[in-house]
C-alpha cells in the first residue's frame, strides 16, 4: 500500500483510492493499491522507471484499461463503475504519437468531441478557432490543412488543442513531447506553460525523463514498481529534501543546474545592455557604449525587434549598414523560458547572455551568467532555510510529545 501527499489545502479533482490493477497471467500488480490525490488546476507528473506502472495508472484515470480494485473520484463522483466512454468525454487524451485521424482536417479532428456532443456547428467553429489560436496555430492557415501538411511540432499542438475541444476539466498526457526533437520539444513545453496559465487544467502528465518533470510539473510523483509512491511532493522538495537514496538516485547529480528549471525568466532582474536604433549614427552606438560597461549595443529594428549586437570595433566598417555589421541577435527567450533555457542559450551566445523579448518579438532586457548563479544561490537559502525550519518544528513537536 502507498500514501499520497499532502494536498497543502487545494481542493482535489481527482481522488485515486487503493487503485490496483493485475493483468491476467502476471504475478504480480501493475499497480497495488495505489492512494493519491490530484489538485484542482495543477500539473501533476507522473515519472519512474520503465515498467513501474506510470501509463498504466494514467490509463486506469480514463479507464482506457479496467482496474482490478479500488475506487476513482472525478470532481466528487465516483467513475469507477459508470459509462467509461461518457467519462472519456470529460477527460483530455494527448499521447506521444499524437492520434490525430489523418483522412480528416485539422478543423475536423479538433471538432471530433463536441460534435459526439451534439454541439451545433456555429460554436464548434468557434471553439476550433479559438484553441487553433490559443495554442499558436492560425486558424485562417491552419484549420483546413491534413496532419500530413504539419511539422512534428504543429501536429502536436493539435493534439492539445484537440483535447482541449470540449473543455474538460482534466487532461491525460502520455509523454506528450517525447517524439520531437529538443528544440521544438523546448518551445512547445514553455508554450503549454504559457496556456496553463490561462486555461488553468487539471492535468497528468507522465514522462520518464526527471528533467521534463520538474519543468512541467507543480507537483511530481516518483515511482517505484507497482506504482508505489516513493516520494509525491513539489519539484523544490524532491530537489532540496529527497525521501530516500531511490528517489535521489533517480532525481541524479546536478541538483543545482535541475532547479533551473524552476526559475523562469520573467521571475528574475533582467540586465539592461545598451540598445541601439538600427537608423542610428555610428557616433550614437559609440556614445551609448562609453556609457555602459558592456562591450557591445543591441541595434533594434522599427518594431524594436533585435536585429545585431555591433562592438565598436565592428563600427569601423563606414561602408556598411548597422543591419549588416557585427554579429547576429541570436540566444533569444521569452519570459516564460526558464532560466535552464536561458542558460543552454547564453552558453551559445558570443556575448554571454541571452536576450529576452515579449510575444511581438519585441526587446525587453538580457539575462546572463550572474543572473543564473544569482538565481542559484537564492534558491540554496530558501531550500536551506525550510530545511531548518521543519528541523525546529520536528524538535518542537519532538519535546511537546515528550
Amino acid at each position: 500500500m502507498t500514501t499520497s501527499a499532502a494536498t497543502n489545502g487545494g481542493e482535489s479533482m481527482i481522488s485515486l483510492q487503493q487503485l490496483t490493477k493485475v493483468f491476467p497471467g502476471q504475478a504480480k500488480p501493475a499497480v497495488e493499491g495505489l492512494d493519491m490525490e490530484i489538485p484542482a488546476g495543477e500539473i501533476v507528473v507522473l515519472v519512474g522507471p520503465s515498467g513501474c506502472g506510470k501509463t498504466t495508472t494514467m490509463r486506469l484515470i480514463n479507464r482506457l484499461i479496467e482496474p482490478t480494485s479500488g475506487r476513482i473520484i472525478l470532481e466528487g463522483e465516483d467513475v469507477t463503475k459508470v459509462n467509461p466512454d461518457k467519462l472519456r468525454r470529460r477527460i483530455g487524451y494527448v499521447i506521444q504519437q499524437i492520434g490525430l485521424f489523418p483522412h480528416q482536417t485539422i478543423s475536423d479532428n479538433i471538432a471530433t468531441v463536441p460534435r459526439m456532443l451534439g454541439w451545433d456547428e456555429k460554436r464548434i467553429k468557434a471553439r476550433v478557432d479559438e484553441l487553433l489560436a490559443i495554442v499558436g496555430l492560425d486558424p485562417e492557415a491552419y484549420r483546413g490543412r491534413y496532419p500530413k501538411q504539419l511539422s512534428g511540432g504543429q501536429r502536436q499542438r493539435a493534439g492539445v488543442a484537440r483535447a482541449l475541444s470540449a473543455d474538460p476539466p482534466v487532461m491525460l498526457m502520455d509523454e506528450p513531447f517525447g517524439a520531437i526533437d529538443p528544440i521544438t520539444r523546448d518551445r512547445l513545453q514553455n508554450e503549454f506553460l504559457r496556456v496553463q496559465q490561462t486555461i488553468r487544467k487539471t492535468i497528468i502528465f507522465v514522462t520518464h525523463d526527471i528533467d521534463e518533470a520538474i519543468k512541467m510539473g507543480d507537483r511530481i510523483a516518483i515511482l517505484r514498481e507497482g506504482s508505489q509512491i516513493a516520494q509525491y511532493d513539489t519539484p523544490e522538495r524532491i530537489l532540496s529534501a529527497p525521501a530516500d537514496d531511490f528517489v535521489a538516485d533517480f532525481v541524479g547529480a546536478g541538483a543545482s543546474l535541475k532547479r533551473l528549471n524552476l526559475s523562469l525568466v520573467r521571475d528574475v532582474e533582467m540586465v539592461q545592455w545598451p540598445t541601439v536604433g538600427i537608423h542610428d549614427s555610428r557616433a550614437a552606438v559609440l556614445a551609448a557604449l562609453r556609457a555602459s560597461d558592456k562591450g557591445a549595443a543591441l541595434v533594434l529594428d522599427d518594431q524594436r525587434r533585435p536585429v545585431r549586437w555591433v562592438s565598436a570595433r565592428d563600427l569601423g566598417r563606414e561602408d556598411m549598414p548597422l543591419s549588416d555589421v557585427g554579429l547576429p541577435a541570436e540566444a533569444i527567450v521569452q519570459p516564460n523560458a526558464t532560466l535552464a533555457d536561458a542558460l543552454n542559450e547564453m552558453l551559445q551566445s558570443r556575448y554571454g547572455c541571452a536576450i529576452v523579448v515579449d510575444h511581438t518579438g519585441a526587446h525587453l532586457g538580457t539575462v546572463d551568467f550572474a543572473t543564473v548563479s544569482a538565481a542559484i544561490q537564492e534558491m540554496r537559502r530558501d531550500a536551506r532555510d525550510r530545511s531548518r525550519a521543519e528541523a525546529d518544528q520536528l524538535h518542537v513537536a519532538d519535546a511537546a510529545g515528550a
